[in-house]
């Protein structure tokens, strides 16, 4: 059965060193179909957002986000969805289009009530 990724909540549990997001940053998920899309905050994360598409288990997306230092960046990613230990877990390999840098970020979901 496919993963759905509508309502769920995600943080970083793996940060790249080109990373900005980390453990404090926390993504929200929406799923149409194929169509995907989160809003994301916290940590070095003032606001963001993704939208992309899923196809089984491959997620693409690009992502755009203002950093609390006034900083505004984006790029693209490639990601593989998988379940976890009973959570749904987000490889993420990014490429920034704004700046030099590429990287690879986890994705884990958060429990209810968690954060």
């Amino acid at each position: 059965m496919p993963i759905n990724l509508d309502g769920c909540r995600m943080h970083v549990i793996n940060t790249a060193e080109a990373g900005v997001v980390n453990a404090d940053t926390i993504f929200h998920f929406h799923q149409h179909a194929s169509e995907v899309w989160a809003d994301y905050a916290g940590g070095k994360i003032r606001r963001g957002s993704l939208i992309g598409t899923l196809d089984g288990a491959s997620l693409i997306f690009r992502y755009c986000q203002l950093q609390s230092d006034g900083v505004l960046d984006g790029g693209k990613s490639v990601c593989e969805v998988r379940e976890r230990d009973g959570r749904i877990q987000i490889v993420e390999r990014f490429q920034w289009e704004s700046r030099p840098g590429i990287g690879e970020n986890v994705f884990e979901e958060l429990e209810p009530g968690e954060r």
